[in-house]
């Protein structure tokens, strides 16, 4: 009788860590951004666009590109000016996400407005990362 009320527990045990397994699966693994280049590019990565508007807000700019058929964004480009710094602890003026679809593809980092007349600055391909729901 004993074996079976130990088996019960452990079962009822096992599918709770299940759960919360699961749960701690979903739960978002970034609470804020850091604002170093190499560290933002590395936690972004591993992000969709709704997750990003939660820590930094909505961009500064922001334009999407669309297929002309469905209408449909596949790509999208947005600006935040002042949110990380550089080696040397200097901010960059804008941040610049390139998604593909929800995810962010390319950081490029200017010291400078973003518009389209500015010189690039640096810039970098984000590595696959499965990113976060």
């Amino acid at each position: 009788m004993k074996i079976w009320q130990t088996v019960g527990v452990l079962s009822v045990a096992w599918s709770t860590l299940s759960v919360n397994a699961g749960e701690i699966k979903t739960e978002p693994l970034v609470s804020e951004l850091p604002t170093e280049e190499k560290a933002f590019v590395d936690a972004v990565g591993k992000l969709n666009k709704a997750k990003i508007v939660e820590l930094l807000g909505e961009p500064a700019k922001a334009e999407d590109v669309k297929l002309k058929d469905s209408g449909r964004v596949v790509a999208s480009i947005w600006h935040y000016h002042y949110i990380n710094t550089a080696a040397d602890g200097e901010y960059y003026q804008t941040t610049e996400l390139d998604f593909i679809d929800d995810k962010v593809n390319v950081v490029v980092f200017l010291n400078n407005d973003g518009s389209d007349q500015a010189p690039a600055g640096q810039k970098y391909e984000v590595p696959d990362a499965k990113p976060e729901l």
